[in-house]
């Protein structure tokens, strides 16, 4: 069964190992951010590579590999029906799709945060 954490937890060893945990999966510069183009819809290589300017093919690769291997995103092998050639998407598990929410509230306190360090200036 899956344990909520609450802050009463913060110095509990089980509390620590399993934000490690969490930290372990989605570390990494661009992680979240190819997590947040597939929030809405399954996309191929291309699309994502277009929605985050700035990342090389193959740090998205990489990215999308370990991904993969920590069942965050999965690869779906569909055929094109216009060329009949096979492409892949890329999709999100129920995991994967868990990190909305959390990511929505990691954005909303990095703008309140930024918008504090300016007035701080």
């Amino acid at each position: 069964m899956t344990k909520n954490y609450t802050i009463e937890d913060e110095c509990n060893m089980q509390f620590i190992s399993a934000l490690k945990n969490a930290l372990n999966v989605v570390n990494g510069k661009w992680k979240l951010a190819i997590v947040a183009t597939l929030l809405k819809q399954q996309r191929r290589f291309n699309d994502i590579e277009r929605l985050l300017p700035g990342i090389t093919p193959k740090m998205i690769s990489k990215e999308l590999k370990e991904l993969e291997l920590n069942n965050v995103v999965t690869k779906v092998k569909i055929c094109d029906e216009t060329t009949g050639k096979s492409i892949f998407l890329y999709d999100l598990t129920e995991s994967g799709r868990g990190l909305e929410k959390l990511m929505v509230q990691m954005a909303t306190w990095g703008q309140h945060h930024k918008e504090l360090s300016l007035i701080s200036e």
